[in-house]
């Protein structure tokens, strides 16, 4: 079938114009001023901003064995929705993903339920170096290592084994940097003076700026020691900025970094209104931290923008025994676009720049292969936006299978109409089009 999409603003690679888009068979064949030609279906898109597809490089779908929290079907209907087009997800599910049939089974998975393109992560442990090994670079986004515990507890600390995966894995190694040891001693001294019902606030004490700065650092002296293809996930801090460069093209580094849209749109102030809501790992820390995240954004030390979205039930995240069996993790996915152009709408960064952190950066990072970008013979991954449409986020629109948002009741500014996944009409104004699912991820390694 062959869509033609008449008079969008198209932003893409640091340009915004006004054009046509044709596709044909799941590709862009055409992008023109005045595209003529035979169609079969017209999108007038007049008003409405042409975004390339989001890929989300870090996501929690909770599947297999934690489904009560979270499905594959459930999310990638949510990210679609949010104009998420592609994602890769996490390995800390049950059982974890720390074989190459467990790994195999959730790709089979993904293919009958996820109406986004999707790839997993091989998880890493102290004793399945054998396997990881194993991976195959050309369909596979990487290889994920806990460098410190949070949700699922793959903890990865034995120090041979982490030398030997930095020295002979040849894929990209993502990470969760945070250093075991200093939180769970910072745990024990505030759980002795205080108790069990800590304050939320006391979070980013705990899981301190020390505990990633250590372990950042030491991430990337085994990466510079061994050459490894290291991109560390979800930074939180200002201190651990100056471990990454902005003076070579991001084609070129060998070491990258990720910023989450919750460490950038929330801080420390804000648990005295949202509390367990926001409690994650790292945790989200004070104004001054995430002042410096959004700088360090702009000038590219951090390449990526992406959710962390880890959704947990309603009743999880209001544990009634307090802080310490609550679990971290917020449910992010389906509304990362319209926290990006929260601040596209104070003047803090432009649209163009909020496409190339979400959209082209996650492509060139991860080497994946013709999506990322609006080109002719490119995967058709975008959506419509229409950036003066409000909303009032509720239980009517929210499509995570938890069912609640830390935006709940809240407006927002910015709302995706309808996207394409794969030249695929998947989601428009509500409706979900579950007549052809998303595509495995390929790479160019």
């Amino acid at each position: 079938m062959k869509f033609l999409l008449k008079n969008a603003f198209i932003v893409n690679e640091g340009t915004i114009e006004r054009a046509d888009l044709l596709t044909e068979n799941g590709k862009i064949i055409g992008i023109d001023h005045h595209i003529r030609t035979n169609y079969d279906r017209k999108i007038e898109a007049d008003g409405l901003y042409l975004l390339p597809g989001i890929i989300d490089d870090q996501v929690h779908f909770r599947e297999p064995g934690l489904t009560h929290k979270a499905t594959i079907a459930s999310e990638a209907r949510a990210a679609v929705a949010g104009g998420v087009t592609s994602y890769m997800e996490m390995p800390n599910v049950k059982p974890p993903t720390l074989t190459q049939t467990l790994l195999a089974e959730k790709y089979a998975l993904a293919a009958r339920t996820s109406l986004s393109n999707y790839s997993f992560f091989m998880g890493a442990s102290n004793d399945n170096l054998d396997e990881v090994l194993k991976t195959n670079p050309q369909n596979v986004c990487g290889i994920k290592v806990f460098m410190g515990s949070s949700t699922g507890n793959m903890l990865v600390d034995n120090p041979v084994t982490l030398e030997r995966l930095f020295k002979e894995c040849k894929l990209l190694i993502a990470t969760h940097c945070e250093d075991e040891d200093t939180v769970r001693r910072n745990e024990l001294a505030y759980k002795n003076r205080y108790g069990a019902q800590l304050d939320w606030a006391q979070h980013p004490e705990i899981r301190s700026v020390e505990a990633c700065y250590k372990s950042s650092s030491m991430a990337v002296e085994l990466a510079k020691k061994h050459n490894t293809r290291l991109h560390i996930l979800h930074i939180s801090t200002k201190d651990e900025l100056d471990l990454f460069r902005n003076d070579i093209p991001l084609a070129q580094k060998r070491i990258t970094a990720e910023l989450c849209v919750h460490h950038l749109y929330f801080n420390s102030d804000d648990y005295a209104t949202q509390g367990s809501l926001i409690k994650c790992n790292p945790a989200i820390k004070s104004r001054e931290h995430q002042a410096a995240l959004l700088s360090a954004l702009l000038d590219n030390r951090l390449d990526i923008i992406a959710t962390d979205h880890a959704p947990h039930t309603w009743a999880e995240k209001h544990a009634a025994d307090g802080y310490f069996n609550t679990p971290s993790g917020v449910p992010l996915v389906q509304h990362a676009l319209p926290m990006m152009l929260s601040f596209f709408y104070e003047n803090k960064i432009s649209l163009e720049k909020i496409v190339e952190k979400m959209c082209h950066a996650p492509a060139e990072c991860f080497q994946i292969e013709k999506r990322g970008f609006l080109r002719e013979n490119y995967w058709a991954d975008f959506s419509l936006l229409d950036l003066d449409a409000t909303q009032v986020v509720s239980d009517k629109n929210v499509y995570y299978h938890c069912g609640w948002s830390p935006f709940m009741g809240k407006m927002q500014r910015g709302i995706v109409q309808k996207t394409f996944v794969s030249g695929h009409l998947a989601y428009d104004k509500g409706c979900f089009f579950m007549d052809k699912m998303g595509e495995r991820l390929t790479f160019e390694r």
